[in-house]
């Protein structure tokens, strides 16, 4: 992840007088650190995990420390968030006899080494610690693992939605799509990006959209190879799981299960013509409940030994079920990087 101020120049908006992103065209990239520190802090301290359950009683005790980087990328609207941060807490517990005496007080420690927006859609490790290493120490770090640990992924999942809808300039943004728009987007002689879009810009937005939500990818990607070649490295399971270094599941019959990148990626066989066409029912795991995708992948050998294939990838949700807004560009991504080039790399079919 790039480190917070390092962006490329070209699409950092320059601050102006007035304080303006035109469009919210460029980037406008706001430090989120001091603002994680403080969702933290007021989240994490003092939280009660045990209040007398088998004689316990726990509690967090306050954020000792959020180190790293964390940031929110505004484009065109689109909210982008990066944050690679550790967070260090510390607790205290206490076990009581069954006549209310203390038998043991004791402090811990709960460390969570990386919390990033790569793994917005997994649980962080978090390891626990407690200085007291006896038997009824042992007996109070065990609850804090059952009981607290649980209690501090929920605070972790709501600054990940936080970030995901903006953290600090969320307020920001939903104040500017409550403000009026101005008299003159009413003017249909306005020369107003918003009113005065060319046709070929309209006709691409609509070609993009699809279902509400959703946008469609499409790419040429050109190979040195025969077109059943291409085909078959697709959909055959071992040579997926070479040239993706994950585990594969591909069945070749049409309607057909596959899994694919150790079960992050589902679907199902839609229609297969050996060299021709793959069309298949595609789902990430952390997309939305019951939204999927089409994947067409169509193959042509405009000349022997050179193949093209088209992709389109429609019903693509904008966002997944964490609310992070990368969904599309991450995927587009994939494609590019994670299945084309990795077969021109493994299988030497690079033009």
């Amino acid at each position: 992840m790039a480190k917070y101020g390092d962006g490329d120049k070209r699409w950092i908006v320059e601050e102006r007088a007035d304080g303006a992103n035109v469009h919210n065209w460029h980037w406008a990239e706001t430090d989120c650190l001091p603002w994680s520190k403080t969702f933290f802090a007021k989240s994490l301290s003092d939280l009660p995990v045990l209040t007398g359950e088998g004689n316990l009683y726990i509690k967090t005790k306050k954020v000792e420390k959020v180190d790293g980087e964390a940031y929110v990328n505004i484009r065109k609207g689109k909210i982008i968030p990066g944050y690679e941060i550790s967070l260090n807490l510390s607790w205290e517990g206490e076990a009581k006899d069954g006549e209310g005496k203390t038998l043991l007080h004791a402090e811990g420690n709960v460390e969570i080494p990386y919390i990033a927006d790569e793994n917005a859609d997994e649980d962080p490790e978090v390891k626990v610690t407690v200085k007291d290493d006896g038997p009824i120490g042992k007996t109070l770090k065990e609850a804090m693992l059952a009981k607290g640990k649980p209690l501090i992924l929920e605070k972790v999942r709501d600054y990940v939605k936080a970030m995901a809808k903006g953290g600090p300039v969320k307020d920001e943004l939903e104040a500017k799509k409550l403000a009026p728009k101005s008299n003159s987007t009413s003017n249909s002689n306005s020369s107003s990006p918003v009113v005065s879009k060319g046709k070929a810009a309209v006709e691409k937005e609509a070609k993009k959209e699809g279902k509400k939500g959703c946008k469609t990818i499409t790419m040429s990607e050109k190979f040195n190879c025969r077109a059943k070649d291409m085909f078959e490295i697709l959909m055959d399971e071992n040579r997926w799981k070479g040239f993706t270094q994950s585990n594969a599941r591909i069945s070749k019959e049409v309607g057909g299960q596959f899994s694919i990148f150790d079960g992050s990626v589902t679907g199902i066989n839609l229609e297969l013509q050996e060299g021709k066409l793959i069309a298949q029912r595609w789902r990430f795991g952390s997309w939305p409940d019951g939204v999927d995708s089409t994947v067409r992948l169509v193959f042509d050998e405009p000349e022997p030994g050179v193949t093209i294939i088209k992709l389109t990838h429609s019903d693509v949700p904008e966002e997944d079920r964490y609310g992070n807004a990368t969904v599309v560009e991450n995927t587009e991504r994939g494609w590019r990087d994670l299945i084309f080039n990795k077969i021109r790399a493994v299988f030497g079919f690079g033009i």
